[in-house]
């Protein structure tokens, strides 16, 4: 069921969002360079939501039996979500990394993400951190009213592979703002005309995680950490928006 939000419900979720938003726009870059640990990385994300009186929105998430225990979802090169940040993981020339953060204010959720290139990055990679970044905005520019939230999905998907790239199934993009995942679910994939209307008052987080090579996925024996079943690399970003009067407002950008 789609939890519609009020102006006012909307402006508390704006609040988690702008945190966020400072977080991956502003913090972290000065942070991401080689040597840097990705636990680092979380200790310096969760300081930061505590200062300003929010909560980390990831850290105890259950799923089933598990809990994450982190701040931050850091993914590295072929990892593409969910990532645990590690005293063992430093970053490396070359490397790219995914940042997937969320925070609590006043029992609303914020959700947002970026990709990062670590030193000098080859070619392909800063093409499919570009790539996936753009295939966001060209998502967003559908959830309007009158479209179905299929139409995201399908634009997604047909920028992501017109490139070369292959789009994850497995995960999605999905309401936000009581809970951390709420309906609608949002697919980076599909046809158009599809899903539910798109109405003012939806809260969604879009999320396009796309792949050098095949989408096919799996996921590691931590029981969270989503890897390429080819071992290409991944890139991921995601905002949180709102509609309203009848467009997409993003939440989660400074």
């Amino acid at each position: 069921m789609i939890i519609y939000k009020t102006r006012e419900e909307i402006k508390k979720i704006e609040k988690a969002d702008k945190i966020l938003a400072e977080i991956l726009d502003d913090l972290l870059p000065k942070y991401i360079k080689a040597g840097v640990t990705t636990y680092e990385l979380d200790k310096i994300a969760e300081d930061y939501i505590l200062s300003k009186g929010a909560k980390p929105g990831f850290k105890g998430y259950r799923a089933g039996y598990l809990t994450f225990p982190s701040t931050l979802c850091t993914s590295i090169n072929e990892e593409v979500v969910h990532g645990i940040p590690s005293k063992k993981r430093k970053l490396k020339d070359g490397d790219i990394i995914s940042v997937d953060v969320g925070s609590i204010v006043e029992g609303y959720y914020g959700d947002s993400a970026r990709t990062y290139s670590v030193g000098k990055i080859d070619d392909i990679a800063k093409k499919l951190m570009d790539v996936t970044e753009k295939s966001l905005y060209i998502g967003i520019e559908q959830a309007k009213v009158g479209n179905r939230i299929s139409d995201i999905g399908h634009a997604i998907q047909e920028y992501i592979e017109l490139n070369g790239f292959g789009v994850v199934r497995d995960y999605c993009g999905h309401g936000v703002g009581r809970y951390l995942h709420e309906d609608p679910q949002i697919p980076n994939f599909g046809p158009v005309g599809r899903g539910s209307k798109i109405e003012d008052g939806m809260v969604i987080a879009i999320e396009p995680m796309a792949t050098e090579g095949s989408y096919k996925v799996k996921t590691l024996h931590d029981g969270w950490t989503v890897i390429t079943k080819d071992k290409k690399r991944a890139a991921h970003f995601e905002h949180s928006i709102a509609i309203i009067d009848g467009k997409p407002v993003i939440l989660s950008k400074l």
